[in-house]
């Protein structure tokens, strides 16, 4: 009987141990369970979870099917992998057939290297979109009525149709050449807004699919389009007049109907749609929208409604070849704000302040008589008498004007347009404005947050909050420089400087994909790569050094940061022919030709009498970027295996340091530009001989003295001036400029009220005044990257092998810093690093995730003790597996 007993008891704790490991966060293509997918193969990720400790996986199995009940019982299987001896977890090829329309049932198991099997996880899905031109019978459809102009009313289109049958299914697919929303029944087809999204529509434009079988009734429906210019017949950018893609919206729209007898019926715009117009007057990007109640067709989405006074549609002759499906993150709504105060300004203005420079919609309650006009104009900050302040929008109106019908109490939101802003003047409000008739609704690109930094410090914390703030208010669809004024472009060196940052404090993968392939898309053929994507400024805007490297510097670093390698695959093309613009363009190797905007808005000191100088050589800059990008690109055929490529862009890259050295450098190691961005692009790409590295580095840290312990530099020269300075042993110096308060600095303006990152680094002066309104963002993500260097540094997260399955953990306190704690959702895990500094004892705790390793190197750790116990060599450094470790030892 004892023997029994053992026997059992150990059956039942191998099941209890195996039932600790399970599957967690299955994903596709970095989205859970994805509708509309034509990236092919596509791939799965998935994540280990287990109370053990030092948990690795050694063999993976997944199983597909197209039917959820089957593939619980291992039936009627599309494709099985089998068991593969892989610790691979992420990124992970299906290997079977793909169809149009199809939806693929998978789940996973694994065996761990301490002999456990997981359970299958649970069913995850994706399904394929229209993977041909042929699988679209819709038409494109238009108004065609003479009002529907780019400043006129926006149309709306309906369409009626029965479903007599039960329906298992109903899809709808939706693109536009312009914005819509779309509704069913009266009910809103998805949560996204500004669909179909931006991209350069001359290459291919983005479709959606959405799930609308909860929609559709039993017998009668309807189906209600509206659509606005958006991005594709508004004006863009300082071409006031021109149309930069088209002067006509289209519709297509496309529902399949799966019926439970298993027939199918499709209802497609065609020339049986009617179209009329609404009561949004005119509606625009930049300058907000015009809605008037009383012009609202009361039922017009939904049955029993007449519209034999509608028109038919005009079928448009448009090809369907550049239609791809949506495979990044849509607009969508967050966070909402209402105002903490409203106040009367100076001029006798009501203006309504929401606390955070936000961007998004705002929402308004009123109750009054039919015709009244309320205005409302949205704005960044006061000045400094307490005044609304627009001149910094430019010509953006930034305007909404809603006419009420009258009645009952209505309610109104903007629906093709957004905004930038902090504060909202409301003129025309009948009785007493109150923050319950005000809510703000904050739209941004459907990111999953994944990262989080915090300190001891409140200032560096609200820094953290900005630059998040920054991200959010121009991470919509295309990473924009700005959000307010009549601009709001997707620059490329804007957003190559800020793409690490990106991808720690969000899952940027899919964002950047999808811009990515416009940057090439709009790449010219010479290789040259627009200031703006989509290229809306025209041929000749283009090659700028920092800026076009955003070609070579943002695929390397979303390969770094997520492990994938599709980044490079699909960007290769695109790197080498930028690589190739600047070798072509060069004499001799070096590249001395061409406009660029150099180290841009860099500090200017007031008082450059002393024979010192801020500005920077715009080619010294140029040749450092071909550097990198060389390097970067040899880099990159080195992972794709592209041996030849390899040999040859790294013999490219040594010729092009050549004569770096021969043309920007001394005999004595003194460069032509002694300024910091000078000495920090010559240090972080190695441009220099290593003998004198070290003394650069040391005049860099001698120029920041100089100037009082500030920085000096613009975009190109910031995001790294931290980086140099901890790489060459000067981290206290890179400590004293991140915690500076006084101008130039990064905590500046966040003394100064900031809820965002500027534009300027005195985009408010001192005084209170501002700096030329010509160009004067106060939502302007470029400076926020220091928030690399705060969760790399600081909290000491990086990675040590791409998409961190090798995990570096290497914290550096300093400053008056007590504490300070980061967090990063990797696609393995949580990673998390946090130190405190509490009796005299530096305390560090660690989470590593299952399926990685991690190399811990703790500074000045001499007799530090570990729990679990863990050995450190001299140099406080040591390895781990997954699982949680403290540490903590004497801390000067």
């Amino acid at each position: 009987m004892r023997a029994l007993f053992i026997v059992l008891f150990l059956g039942l704790a191998g099941t209890l141990s195996a039932q600790s490991l399970k599957i967690v966060n299955p994903v596709c293509e970095y989205r859970k369970d994805p509708l509309g997918l034509d990236l092919t193969p596509p791939r799965l990720s998935w994540q280990l979870s287990s109370a053990k400790r030092d948990v690795m996986q050694t063999a993976y199995e997944i199983r597909v099917a197209t039917d959820a009940s089957a593939l619980a019982k291992g039936r009627n299987l599309v494709w099985q992998s089998g068991k593969v001896q892989s610790d691979q977890s992420v990124h992970v090829p299906y290997g079977g057939p793909l169809q149009s329309r199809q939806r693929y049932y998978w789940q996973v198991r694994v065996w761990d290297n301490q002999k456990n099997t997981s359970p299958w996880s649970e069913p995850a899905f994706w399904e394929m979109g229209l993977l041909n031109p042929a699988d679209w019978s819709a038409q494109w459809i238009q108004s065609g009525m003479a009002e529907d102009t780019v400043n006129g009313p926006v149309p709306l289109f309906r369409k009626t149709f029965d479903s007599k049958k039960a329906i298992t299914a109903a899809r709808a697919y939706i693109t536009s050449k312009g914005v819509y929303e779309a509704f069913i029944n009266g009910k809103r087809i998805g949560k996204a807004h500004m669909s179909p999204g931006w991209t350069s529509y001359n290459h291919h434009l983005q479709y959606q699919v959405y799930d609308v079988t909860p929609l559709i009734s039993n017998g009668s429906n309807v189906i209600g389009v509206m659509l606005g210019n958006g991005w594709y017949r508004g004006p863009l950018a300082w071409e006031r007049n021109k149309r930069i893609y088209g002067d006509k919206t289209s519709l297509l729209f496309q529902l399949e109907l799966t019926y439970a007898d298993g027939t199918r019926e499709t209802v497609a715009t065609d020339g049986s749609w009617k179209t009329s117009l609404g009561p949004i007057r005119s509606s625009e990007i930049y300058h907000g929208e015009v809605y008037d109640a009383r012009q609202e067709q009361a039922g017009w989405m939904q049955q029993g409604f007449s519209d034999a006074a509608w028109k038919p549609v005009v079928v448009a002759n448009e090809g369907k070849d550049k239609l791809v499906a949506t495979n990044g993150p849509s607009i969508t709504r967050h966070e909402t704000f209402k105002p903490v105060k409203i106040i009367t300004t100076p001029k006798g203005e009501v203006v309504a302040d929401f606390g955070q420079n936000l961007v998004g919609l705002l929402r308004i309650k009123v109750k009054g008589k039919a015709g009244d006009k309320i205005t409302l104009h949205h704005a960044e900050v006061l000045d400094k008498d307490g005044n609304f302040y627009t001149d910094n929008l430019r010509v953006a109106r930034q305007e909404i004007q809603y006419t009420l019908k009258g009645g009952a109490e209505e309610v109104y939101e903007p629906h093709f347009t957004f905004m930038g802003f902090r504060y909202v003047r409301v003129q025309g409000f009948p009785g007493q404005l109150t923050p319950e008739n005000l809510l703000a609704t904050a739209l941004y690109s459907d990111m999953e947050p994944t990262g989080n930094f915090t300190s001891s410090h409140a200032l560096i914390n609200q820094l953290q909050h900005n630059i998040q703030w920054g991200q959010k208010g121009n991470f919509l669809d295309v990473p924009t420089d700005c959000p307010q004024r009549d601009e709001r472009l997707g620059w490329t060196g804007d957003a190559q400087v800020f793409a690490r940052t990106a991808a720690y404090n969000m899952n940027a993968a899919s964002f950047f994909s999808k811009w990515l392939k416009d940057v090439a898309a709009d790449q010219r053929e010479d290789g040259a790569v627009p200031f703006v994507i989509p290229n809306v400024l025209g041929p000749n805007s283009a090659a700028s050094a920092g800026w076009a490297d955003a070609a070579t510097i943002i695929p390397w670093t979303m390969y770094q940061a997520f492990g994938d390698t599709r980044f490079l695959e699909d960007q290769y093309e695109s790197m080498k022919r930028w690589v190739g613009y600047m070798e072509k363009n060069s004499k001799d190797y070096l590249w001395n030709t061409g406009f660029h905007f150099g180290d841009w808005l860099f500090y200017r000191p007031f008082d450059d009498n002393d024979g010192r100088s801020a500005v920077t050589d715009k080619y010294l800059i140029a040749q450092s970027f071909f550097a990198h990008s060389t390097q970067l690109l040899a880099n990159a055929a080195k992972v794709l295996g592209k041996t030849e490529d390899e040999k040859r862009y790294t013999e490219l890259l040594g010729k092009v340091k050549a004569a770096f050295v021969k043309e920007y450098l001394t005999p004595n190691g003194r460069l032509v530009s002694g300024t910091q961005t000078a000495y920090v692009l010559a240090l972080n790409f190695d441009m220099l001989p290593e003998n004198l590295r070290q003394q650069t580095a040391q005049k860099l840290a001698d120029n920041v003295k100089s100037y009082g312990n500030h920085l000096t530099t613009g975009f190109l020269g910031t995001p790294y001036l931290c980086h140099v300075l901890t790489r060459f042993g000067y981290t206290d110096v890179a400590y004293t400029l991140l915690l500076q308060e006084t101008y130039p600095s990064w905590l500046y303006p966040v003394k100064m009220g900031a809820t965002t990152i500027w534009e300027r680094w005195d985009g408010i002066k001192p005084d209170g005044t501002f700096q030329t309104p010509g160009m004067n963002s106060f939502n302007h993500y470029a400076y926020g990257a220091i928030g690399d260097w705060m969760y790399r540094v600081i909290a000491g997260i990086q990675e040590a092998s791409p998409g961190y399955k090798k995990i570096r953990i290497a914290p550096q306190p300093g400053g008056n810093l007590t504490n300070a704690s980061a967090s990063l959702q990797t696609l393995y895990g949580e990673v998390r690093s946090s130190w405190k500094i509490e009796n005299g004892m530096l305390k560090v705790d660690v989470v590593i995730p299952a399926n990685t390793k991690a190399e811990i190197i703790l500074p000045k750790a001499s007799g530090a003790t570990s729990t679990p116990p863990v050995t450190l060599n001299s140099e406080g450094q040591t390895e781990v597996g997954p699982g949680t470790y403290h540490f903590e030892y004497s801390w000067k």
